[in-house]
């Protein structure tokens, strides 16, 4: 019997998994992540670390100074050289952060994991967004946008039950928990994720080469936001978001912790009443979503409806955060923060997609990161005095400065949702890569 030839390892294709099964996936990791550390982080921050709630905020512009400052030049190296390695080395930094101030409870450990964090964070911010439209067709990323939605509210549930369990055993281990699994992101990312459509730069083999791609991918961009009145408005409203959100996030829990007397829940610590609103945000998130995802779906394929649907769901949580801020009962302050959870969870999906859409694939992860750069700006320029006016005053004063800050987004969201669509100029030719290289 004549003995078969081994197959030759090199000879083998490379095995990869789909691009929505590996978003899906790896999106529900980073949910499991996320939610194992960000449920009990602000009570680390808080009844570990010892931070006020000038230093809490402080921490957050810290990680959104360092977020200005990478965004935009990590977002061009992800459309010149590669998404892939973009986000894969994102992901390894970013649990590397984690890590750092897990296992290190000092004010200035968790300043420079923010640092940290928040240039791995930027090697995954609009490179992944382009990477999916890229893989899967532009036209496509809103569907796998919602039922990622969808997906990560159930992993939400089982990760806020594991968060509150060990955090339990020590207020320490979520952090490495949840710096471990996005460790293991990256792994995942470096052996199969496929990356097929995006095409490098052609760049003279040289620094300057590099350097003069770089600088067309950036001038190209700029000019694409300069030049479309959807993506200069996206960035406008992402300015007062960011000024908004950075003094509610990181101040939301240590409202309720300082301002309420929680319910007895047998012999467990306040921790686990966060684990508790984050499990019922969660079921009323897969409950909203499921119920409301074929309108979203039709909703994303318009402008004006998107435009219209945002100005409602972000005044319906201005709303909540003014009714969080005011409320003197515990029950009614938690459904507040539960329900504007759920808004939240409505309005990525949305805001998210209606951006991709309107962005060119050859510069998207540039122009996304440009967008994210606004929100940045907002939170430097908002938070800090946020933190100051919970400093000086109170924590109700400073949430409630936070709904007037967003205000401005609902005049932003109603104007353009009277205005007729505009072309997509990339499309009609309007602005092209060869224009700068000339």
């Amino acid at each position: 019997m004549k003995r078969m030839k081994p197959m030759d390892n090199r000879s083998r294709p490379r095995s990869y998994l789909s691009p929505s099964m590996l978003y899906l996936s790896t999106s529900a990791i980073q949910t499991l992540a996320d939610t194992i550390l960000f449920t009990v982080m602000t009570v680390y921050f808080i009844q570990r670390v010892g931070l006020n709630p000038l230093q809490l905020v402080l921490v957050g512009t810290v990680l959104e100074g360092t977020v200005l400052l990478f965004e935009v030049p990590t977002g061009v190296i992800a459309d010149t050289f590669s998404r892939r390695f973009s986000i894969t080395l994102g992901m390894f930094i970013v649990g590397c952060s984690f890590l750092l101030y897990g296992f290190i409870p000092t004010f200035w450990a968790v300043m420079v994991g923010q640092v940290i964090w928040g240039i791995g964070y930027t090697f995954t911010s609009g490179a992944t967004q382009a990477w999916l439209a890229d893989e899967i067709g532009a036209e496509n990323v809103g569907n796998i946008f919602i039922k990622s939605g969808q997906v990560n509210r159930l992993v939400g549930l089982i990760a806020t039950a594991i968060s509150v369990i060990i955090a339990s055993l020590s207020l320490h281990l979520p952090l490495l928990v949840g710096g471990g699994l996005y460790l293991f992101i990256s792994l995942v990312m470096l052996l199969w994720m496929p990356e097929t459509q995006f095409k490098p730069q052609a760049l003279e083999p040289t620094l300057s080469g590099h350097l003069h791609g770089l600088a067309a991918t950036f001038q190209t961009g700029l000019q694409i936001i300069r030049s479309s009145p959807v993506l200069l408005t996206l960035a406008i409203v992402e300015i007062f978001r960011g000024a908004a959100s950075e003094g509610y996030d990181r101040l939301a829990d240590a409202h309720l912790l300082q301002n309420f007397t929680f319910p007895t829940l047998g012999n467990f610590q306040p921790v686990v009443w966060f684990g508790v609103i984050h499990i019922f945000g969660g079921i009323g998130s897969f409950i909203v979503t499921a119920f409301l995802r074929p309108r979203l779906e039709q909703l994303t394929a318009s402008v004006q409806r998107s435009a219209r649907a945002l100005m409602i769901l972000h005044g319906a949580s201005i709303t909540l955060v003014i009714g969080f801020a005011a409320s003197g009962n515990f029950y009614l302050a938690a459904l507040c923060m539960l329900l504007r959870g759920i808004l939240e969870g409505l309005i990525g999906p949305l805001f998210d997609t209606w951006l991709v859409n309107n962005i060119e694939s050859r510069v998207r992860a540039t122009v996304i990161s440009m967008v994210g750069q606004a929100n940045a700006f907002g939170q430097i320029a908002g938070g800090p005095g946020v933190g100051a006016i919970g400093k000086a005053f109170s924590l109700r004063s400073a949430i409630l400065a936070t709904s007037l800050l967003s205000a401005p987004v609902l005049y932003l969201y109603r104007r353009f949702s009277r205005q007729a669509p505009e072309p997509h100029l990339l499309k009609s030719g309007v602005v092209s890569l060869d224009e700068h290289r000339a």
